[in-house]
């Protein structure tokens, strides 16, 4: 039973400190629609989403006014492309992509994931040929998401799709030049990627998945903060405790948003993931929060384990929260989306080897970070193949989402605008690993996968 004291403090929360839910993200199963018939599978495409969502929107926003809780996008994943167009035709594909943007604007919400494959280890010529149209298809649409895992724990790293990736990733920023290679943002490239992941721009309904099924994702990283500068000077223990309480209450918050929007939608409630996503607002931003523990800035040397301290209490105060915890769940670290990694990656204190250092402890890896325009398609995948590398090994997911910024150089500035900021355009090794990528193959997955 909620006492006026915990009306009040929720309130204060909503209202001071950017306390929200971050996404409603509908999950719709697509293989009902396969087939090799490109006209024919957009169709179907096209005609369930908008039948299966139609709603999600106007009770999303009815939940927002009733509760008095800001959400601030919906979402719809769907399942992989790669699973949905049987064809080798990359043509095929941008059609199904210009189908789910018509369906997201039909419908109402922000996004749509699931634009994806998954050949973490081996390519069929289908996923080849949807991996190719990544290009085209995110520039010729402004709502579609894309993602491609291209490594397991179980699997290894499949490095032919890194090397490929690399490229894409290239193409995809020239596409979208007249918008800094806005098309970037809408792309990310995992290592042991997650079938209920509400955030974009990776999520995807998994084949493992219900016919359709409500996730939700809550963020506080201003709520965070605010609590740690209660016990200021305390010690570890007392800061650890502190993020499980807040962790709790903002997950319970998202708990009943999603059994609400569950309801009145007859669609399953999946999970809640408690990440703590920031946004280029002030006070809102993951890296102050790490600086409240005592760094003078984001980035410096005791940086890594402040945001070990911060991802795991946060899962475990999530985790009592809500009987189905799911997605991503911990801190994120977009560098383009936090006040406080921009301001550090501005200074020089945050550079982006210190960043891979936190991806081995946040919830995701590299993300939003713009780099320089003229960054090679070979130094990209080697990005991806580390990124890959740290998340097979330590049994956890990881993502890179970069932008290769056309025409920018280091220090330079781009902007996006909205969530996804401001970003500056940050120093890459300038060594060459061509030779290291030209080797193709797979790297081997490490001895402890072997469990069964």
């Amino acid at each position: 039973m909620l006492n006026r004291n915990d009306i009040l403090e929720t309130i204060k929360m909503i209202e001071e400190e950017h306390l929200d839910i971050r996404t409603v993200t509908m999950g719709i199963s697509l293989l009902s629609c396969a087939g090799s018939d490109a006209d024919e599978v957009c169709e179907k495409v096209y005609q369930k989403i908008t039948k299966a969502a139609k709603d999600l929107v106007p009770v999303a926003e009815e939940i927002s006014v009733r509760y008095g809780i800001p959400i601030i996008n919906k979402r719809i994943s769907v399942t992989p492309a790669s699973l949905v167009m049987r064809s080798d035709k990359p043509e095929d594909y941008v059609k199904l992509a210009k189908a789910l943007d018509r369906a997201a604007l039909d419908t109402g919400v922000n996004f749509i994931g699931g634009f994806s494959a998954l050949v973490h280890k081996g390519m069929t010529k289908s996923e080849e040929a949807m991996i190719s149209s990544i290009p085209e298809a995110l520039a010729v649409t402004e709502r579609v998401c894309s993602s491609v895992n291209v490594g397991t724990t179980k699997a290894g790293i499949n490095m032919d799709a890194v090397a490929m990736m690399g490229r894409i990733v290239k193409e995809t920023a020239e596409r979208t030049k007249d918008r800094d290679g806005f098309g970037c943002a809408k792309l990310v490239v995992f290592c042991n990627s997650v079938e209920d992941n509400p955030f974009m721009a990776g999520a995807y309904h998994g084949v493992g998945e219900a016919e359709y099924i409500i996730n939700v994702g809550v963020s506080g990283p201003g709520v965070v903060k605010c609590a740690l500068e209660k016990v200021k000077g305390e010690d570890f223990e007392v800061v650890a405790e502190t993020i499980k309480k807040t962790a709790f209450k903002i997950t319970r918050m998202g708990q009943l948003v999603a059994r609400e929007a569950s309801k009145r939608l007859g669609v399953p409630f999946g999970i809640v993931d408690l990440s703590l996503a920031p946004t280029p607002a002030v006070g809102d931003s993951v890296a102050h929060i790490l600086e409240e523990m005592g760094l003078e800035q984001c980035g410096t040397h005791g940086t890594t384990a402040a945001l070990a301290l911060l991802n795991d209490a946060v899962k475990k105060g999530g985790i009592m929260a809500s009987s189905f915890v799911g997605g991503l769940s911990g801190a994120f670290i977009p560098v383009s989306e936090d006040a406080g990694m921009i301001d550090a990656a501005r200074a020089g204190t945050l550079s982006l080897d210190k960043l891979e250092a936190m991806t081995c402890v946040c919830s995701v890896g590299l993300d939003m970070i713009c780099i320089p325009g003229d960054t090679t398609a070979e130094t990209v995948a080697a990005i991806i193949a580390d990124e890959a590398a740290i998340g097979m090994i330590n049994q956890k997911t990881t993502a890179v989402r970069v932008i290769p910024a056309p025409g920018k150089k280091v220090g330079d500035t781009v902007e996006f605008g909205g969530l996804l900021g401001t970003g500056p355009v940050m120093a890459v090794n300038n060594k060459k690993s061509t030779d290291f990528i030209a080797r193709g193959g797979r790297i081997p997955a490490p001895v402890h996968s072997f469990k069964n």
